[in-house]
């Protein structure tokens, strides 16, 4: 384990997800935002800026057995969030559906099935299908739980009316890949809505996959604090110099 960056609002740190969560104390994460793989690495093909690309990620999107990779991550989150804490998981129909049912098996309530809709999404190159536009975002919280839920804002950023439970962006744009790419970045305007609907000053905020760094961006942005933890140095270094570069960190289009 090792810390690539360190101040008194974010913490990157370079390490197996598993092997750093088990260090942190019980009940001690107000809101987990987690990205993880969807194991889609297959050795197929997919379709980027109009050109044939292989869809294979790395060897961190490849497993043998999801539902137990995603049943340890679980255990986990449920030992380190607070009782009153809440839990942000990103999927495709790929995963989403095993997540899903191992949350609910262990009891736990789903707040929200958001669904964000890529409004530029890559066409389908099979012709067999309909186009994937969406990904899936559950949040969550234990079942006893009492979420914090900023609606008033929400409402305010919305023109005065309910936040609806789709929200509608361009793919990651060029700005935010200035000092490099991932490649399962999402956009900061769907993190920073994330943070800003369920935080609040004193909160501490953990993404186990955090990549380059899109989480601890939208937290650094809001002056919430956070810790993000990744097992590839090089995207950690991508992290860190958006961190460093955060004031300038342009806010893409969400509706």
């Amino acid at each position: 384990m090792k810390k690539i960056f360190n101040d008194n609002i974010t913490t990157l740190v370079k390490s197996d997800s598993f092997d750093c969560m088990r260090r942190i104390n019980d009940k001690s994460i107000d809101v987990i935002v987690a990205d993880p793989p969807y194991f889609l690495s297959n050795g197929g093909f997919s379709n980027s800026g109009g050109k044939r690309v292989s869809v294979d990620k790395g060897k961190w999107d490849q497993e043998q057995d999801p539902e137990e990779f995603y049943s340890r991550f679980l255990n986990e989150v449920d030992r380190i969030l607070k009782d009153d804490g809440t839990f942000w998981v990103f999927g495709s129909m790929h995963n989403i559906y095993i997540i899903g049912y191992l949350i609910q098996k262990m009891g736990w309530k789903i707040l929200n099935n958001i669904t964000w809709q890529k409004s530029n999404p890559a066409p389908n190159l099979s012709r067999r299908m309909f186009t994937h536009s969406t990904e899936t975002i559950l949040w969550v919280k234990r079942k006893h739980g009492k979420q914090l839920f900023n609606y008033d804002f929400m409402r305010e950023l919305n023109g005065g009316k309910q936040m609806k439970d789709v929200w509608t962006t361009p793919t990651t744009q060029k700005m935010e890949k200035r000092f490099g790419k991932h490649p399962t970045q999402k956009p900061l305007s769907v993190l920073k809505r994330i943070i800003e609907s369920s935080t609040n000053k004193d909160s501490v905020v953990l993404d186990p996959f955090v990549g380059s760094g899109t989480t601890c961006v939208a937290c650094r942005q809001l002056g919430v604090r956070s810790i993000g933890i990744d097992m590839e140095e090089d995207y950690l270094n991508i992290a860190k110099k958006r961190i460093a570069d955060y004031s300038n960190e342009r806010v893409g289009n969400i509706r």
